[in-house]
Parts: structure tokens; sequence; C-alpha cells
């Protein structure tokens, strides 16, 4: 008999503030309670022993298992809805860490009837079917660069069946995909020649818009049929989560290719995919001393390599390439310091950097090593790529939640409903509202996806909606009436009234703030699409203030009004006048956006 660990992180807002004395209870299978915990002002408990089947279970399989245990965790807070986790996995040695973000109870709802359960499935590699993983066709039209997502969205049944999706940042999809895919026990080289095979395999789903571009609204499924296995709320493994940390933008395509590889895998025992890697067979390569590439060219094309990706969705600032340690200097520096005091306002814990000069002192490094404590990483005080971006993720999480809220406190929020029935084509206050609640709802609930706020309800907006009616029981016609309005202010009240988000200590913003990054690919006319959409609406806010720039209609599509006023800004700030949004043009409209909406000036516009 082994030995494994359970530590729980409870959050609230997307894992943007720690929810400190929440009561947890760990459980046996047979409901004989053995631990009683409360998290600590990090949103953390310790991490307690539990009895696991040895290790050595794991490494081969042919063993008749059990390979884990499982246990059951439910976790309680006053004005957050309850969460009840049955299944949470143990390995012999492994941490398993289970993430509970939790939403915050609607207003007037009795909290004893909202229970949030999860059942953990029995994990991925046992009697898994054949996969049937299409290859999928290159759209040669798609002429951009592979790019990291903020976030994917995952459909939680075969794709032509009814369920709903979820939206999950990048990086934990992939720790969910490893932590159901394969055990943590294995050795690390075989660990990371899957997690590669994974990581691009969602990429390819991605770029290649296999889903999308059949009319789904989602990116990838979580049937092993087809796609990879994802099971919402699920726990996962701290060596897993570390790995992921140091590798997730890196992927395999063939030498002289742009897009990913198709990396087809399974189990390699009940299910059988030729050309396609096999898990179990990771494991005696990896024993026999291969490194995670020479496992992936054993089952790949020899031409593979492995590409680090710089173009990571909503990251201000890629990593410099080399770590940062106390004696470093420099921007970088200067930087995390920055983040690192902004993210301290909702995370108290973190000693503050009194003076963030660029210049990595003992300050600094108590700063950094508490953030990695908090989060999982190895506390040694230095930023290297997994810190790195840890950091530059939650910055710009907590930037937008706070955002949220002084947008709210200019608006204003009333306590009735408007008497209005909204639905695609209206447009006016009444849709920005609508727009602003669906986003601060967004930020505590994941199957609600945000909005562009531009006051027109477009079919971005509809699947908000819709997204919003399936989570909370209504019926899902995109229709805003009386019953969506009271619904919508119940759940945005319950949030404004239950969470305290913390306002940014003075000094802690950076110089340049958080606006979208150059998605990769040119915008001229006839492009179409959210990011057009989004330059258009920074263009028209900029021209409240440059009044001789012309105003182009938000509407998503790239015409002559978008050109001219493309064109105009461009003479204005000396960029070449091509009338195209490249990355240099869309930096600077989005420096320009940034300077006028966080100044004091944006209230009168």
């Amino acid at each position: 008999m082994g030995l494994g660990y359970i530590k729980v992180e409870v959050r609230t807002g997307n894992g943007t503030l720690p929810v400190p004395v929440a009561k947890v209870v760990i459980r046996d299978s047979s409901g004989k309670v053995l631990y009683q915990l409360e998290t600590g002002e990090n949103g953390n408990t310790e991490a307690v022993p539990l009895h696991a089947p040895d290790k050595v279970q794991t490494l081969r399989h042919d063993n008749p298992g059990p390979y884990y245990a499982t246990y059951d965790v439910e976790v309680n807070k006053e004005k957050f809805i309850s969460s009840a986790v049955r299944g949470v996995q143990v390995f012999d040695t492994i941490v398993s860490t289970l993430p509970v973000d939790m939403s915050p109870v609607p207003r007037t709802f009795e909290k004893s009837n909202l229970v949030r359960e999860v059942s953990i499935s029995s994990h991925g590699l046992l009697n898994q079917v054949n996969r049937k993983q299409t290859v999928p066709s290159i759209k040669p039209k798609v002429l951009r660069d592979v790019a990291i997502p903020e976030y994917i969205t995952v459909h939680l049944a075969s794709p032509d069946s009814p369920a709903k999706n979820v939206r999950v940042k990048f990086i934990d999809y992939i720790k969910n995909v490893a932590s159901s895919e394969i055990y943590p026990t294995w050795p690390p080289s075989a660990i990371e020649a899957n997690i590669y095979a994974q990581i691009t395999f969602t990429l390819n789903r991605v770029y290649t818009e296999w889903y999308r571009s059949r009319g789904y609204e989602f990116d990838i499924s979580n049937s092993t049929s087809v796609d990879q296995a994802f099971v919402e709320g699920r726990d996962i493994f701290e060596n897993i989560s570390s790995i992921v940390d140091g590798i997730f933008n890196n992927f395999v395509r063939r030498k002289g290719r742009k897009e990913p590889f198709f990396t087809q895998f399974c189990n390699g025992t009940t299910s059988i995919c030729p050309g396609g890697l096999s898990q179990w067979g990771t494991v005696p390569l990896a024993e026999e001393g291969m490194t995670p590439i020479e496992i992936l060219k054993y089952y790949y094309p020899d031409d593979i390599e492995l590409v680090e990706v710089t173009n990571i969705i909503s990251v201000t600032e890629s990593y410099p390439g080399t770590p940062l340690r106390e004696g470093s200097q420099g921007y970088p520096v200067q930087s995390m310091q920055r983040y690192l005091n902004r993210i301290r306002a909702n995370y108290p814990l973190i000693p503050q950097i009194l003076n963030s000069n660029g210049v990595f002192g003992s300050d600094t490094t108590e700063a950094v090593k508490t953030f990695q404590g908090i989060f999982g990483l190895p506390q040694d005080g230095v930023i290297g790529k997994d810190t790195w971006y840890k950091i530059s993720y939650l910055y710009v999480a907590v930037k937008k939640l706070g955002e949220l809220q002084s947008e709210g406190e200019w608006i204003d929020i009333g306590e009735a409903p408007p008497n209005v029935v909204l639905k695609e084509g209206s447009k006016g206050a009444d849709v920005a509202q609508l727009q602003f609640i669906l986003n601060t709802i967004s930020a505590f609930y994941p199957t609600v996806p945000p909005v562009i706020r531009d006051g027109t309800f477009r079919t971005t907006t509809k699947t908000s909606v819709t997204d919003f009616q399936k989570t909370f029981n209504l019926t899902p016609d995109g229709i805003v009436g009386p019953v969506v309005w009271e619904m919508l202010y119940k759940v945005y009240k319950g949030i404004d009234q239950n969470i305290q988000i913390p306002r940014p200590p003075i000094g802690s913003i950076p110089p340049s703030e958080t606006y979208p990054p150059y998605p990769g690919i040119l915008l001229r006319i006839g492009s179409q699409g959210e990011n057009v959409l989004l330059m258009q609406q920074y263009l028209s806010v900029i021209s409240k203030i440059y009044t001789a720039l012309p105003r182009p209609t938000v509407d998503g599509i790239f015409g002559n009004g978008t050109q001219s006023a493309v064109i105009a800004f461009q003479k204005q700030f000396g960029l070449t006048p091509d009338g195209i949004i490249g990355s240099a043009t869309w930096n600077r409209i989005g420096e320009e956006y940034n300077k006028i909406t966080t100044s004091e000036s944006h209230r009168s516009i």
C-alpha cells in the first residue's frame, strides 16, 4: 500500500480571487469522514496524506490494478454555491490538486438548494475504445501563425450529441487532458512526450478550425472516440501541472510546414491506432532512456520537430528567454515587479515590492517565492518560463476583473431590470447594459462566454445569452425578456453583494496596459469578425478624443469607412498610411485606446 495526497485550491472569479475559510471535508468511498479542513488566506488547504495502491502497479498495463484510490471532497462557504466532487483520483507519491472555482449565490436564492456536483469518471486509460481521429484537411486560405489561445471551448460529449460547452483556459485544459489521459506515476519523459502530443492535437483542432468551420460552437469535444479526454471539475496531478507550465506553448510540426502535426494517439492496449502514439508504449521507451522527442519520432515521422510559440493570446509580453533572478535588471524585471504588486491586491500574502525599479532584489525574491508557493510552482525565487507565464496570465485576469468592477461603478446598474425585450438586431444602451452584465457573470460562471460591449445585439451576444439560459435552466432561445432579465439581475446582484473585489494599489499598473495581442492576420478591406469589431470599437473611442479622425461603423465588417479611419489614424501617429491593420497599427491602436480608457477622461466619453 502506498501513500498519495490531496490538496484543495478554492478560488472564485475564474481563479482571480482566493476563497479563505472555506470548509473542506474529505471522505472515503464508504462515506467515512477522513479530514475536515479549512482553506487559508490564499484559498488553499494543506496537502493531506491518503492511502493509494503502490505505484509499481501503474507502470505495466497487464497488472490487474486497482491503479489508484478515489475519495470524495465537499467544499462549503457562506454566500457561495457549494461543491461536491466525487471520485477524486489519488496515486501513490503524487499530490492531487483539486481546483474548486466557486460561484457566488444569486440574490434571493436559498443556498441549501444550490450544490455544484461533479462526478469524476474512471481514468481515460481504462477500457478505452478504438479512437477514430480523422486527419483534418488544412485550409490554405487560413494564412496565419499558430497562436496559443487564451481559452478553448470544449463540448462535453461527442460532437453531435446535445451537451453544454465550457470555456477553459488553454493551459488548464491541457493539464486536465493530461491528468485524464495518462498516469502521473510514469517516467517524466513518457509524461512529457504524451503532453506534447496532446498540446499539438489541440492546436491542430484550433488551427484548422475543424469544428467551427462546420458550424459547431466549440473548438474540441471531450469524446475520446474522436478527440481527447476532458473531465470538467477533476483533480490535476501536481507533477503533470508542473510539466505543462514549462511546455504548454510547444508543439510538434513537420519540418518545412507551419501547421501543427496531427498527433493522433491511443492507449495501445484496448485501443490501437496505426501511425499514432501508444500511450502505454511510451513507458518502456522512457525507461530505456529515450528523450521526449525521441519517443515522438518513434511513433511519428522522423522529420518532425518541436517548435515554441511566442504568440500567446492575452499575454502582453513573451518570456525573455533567460530566467530572471536576484541581481537581474531591466524592463522584464520591472514588468514582473509591477505585475506581482497588482496581483498582491487579490492575494495579500504576497509581500509588496516597495521599489519596482527593474532591479531584482531580495524583496522581489520573497514575492516570487510566495507566489510560487500559492500556485504550486517550485519555490526557488527564480522567474523561469513557468513562473513568468503564470504571473502574466494571472495579472491579465485580475486586471480584467478590476476593470469590470470600475465599469460597474461607472454604469451604476439599477435595482429594477429594464422593461424591454432584446434579441438579435437590437441596439442601444439596454444592449450595452446586458453585455456588461453578461461579461461580469462570465468572470464567475465559465459556461457563459464574454462579449464585446458595443451596444449591438449580434450573434456572439445571442450565444452568450443562450448559454446563460442553459446554465440557469431557462428556455435557451437567445431572447432577453422579463424572465431572463430577472435572472440576469439576480445573478449579477449576487456577485455584486457577495464578492469584494480589491482595488489595485497605487503604482502597481504598468505604463502600457493590456490589450489583446496582434492575432497574426492582416485586417483589410473585406475582413470580417471579432478582430475587426474590436479595432472598430477602439477607433470609435479614439475618435472622440482625436476629433479629426473619422468614426467607423462598429459592425465587424472592414469596409471603406473603416479603411478611411485606419488611414487617418496611421497619418495621425506617423505610421504607413496603407489602410491595413498589421502588427504595428494594431499595437498603436491598442496603446492609444488604453491611454484614453485608463485616464480619468474616459468617464466623460
